[in-house]
């Protein structure tokens, strides 16, 4: 039996996350999906008590407009932890804004993918970053 793929889901919006569970259960990899709905719920999980610690996602699907701690806000914190820097964080937005794009970036985000409003392609393009991030790319243990 193949090991799912975890993933740590950053998003505020119930209809996305509902789109997202749909659409990983039709994902060729297995996928385990924790989902957060802030940045400060996502840093709860990601550095978590000593005595509570699972072992960190995979992959982060990151919103950027949140509540309480943006996605940009996380992004930096995630990426100045010794201990998150290497989990590749992808942007998963609806925001087409060149400058969202260029400060995830600069932020070292892995990737920037808009989000599509149809289903289908929602699906679709949420299949393609886990295929690539769980199967075509190597991540460290």
């Amino acid at each position: 039996m193949t090991k799912p793929f975890n993933i740590l889901l950053v998003e505020d919006n119930e209809g996305d996350v509902e789109m997202t569970l749909r659409a990983l259960k039709k994902a060729e990899q297995p996928c385990a999906l924790t989902v957060a709905n802030d940045g400060i719920h996502a840093l709860d999980i990601l550095r978590p008590d000593p005595g509570n610690a699972s072992p960190p996602p995979q992959l982060i699907l990151l919103d950027i407009n949140m509540p309480r701690m943006d996605g940009k806000e996380l992004l930096v914190a995630v990426k100045s932890d010794p201990r998150l820097r290497h989990i590749p964080v992808v942007m998963f937005t609806s925001s087409e804004s060149p400058t969202d794009i260029r400060e995830c970036y600069e932020r070292h985000a892995s990737c920037y993918v808009v989000k599509p409003f149809k289903g289908g392609e929602y699906a679709q393009a949420l299949h393609d970053v886990v295929n690539f991030w769980s199967t075509t790319s190597r991540l460290p243990n």
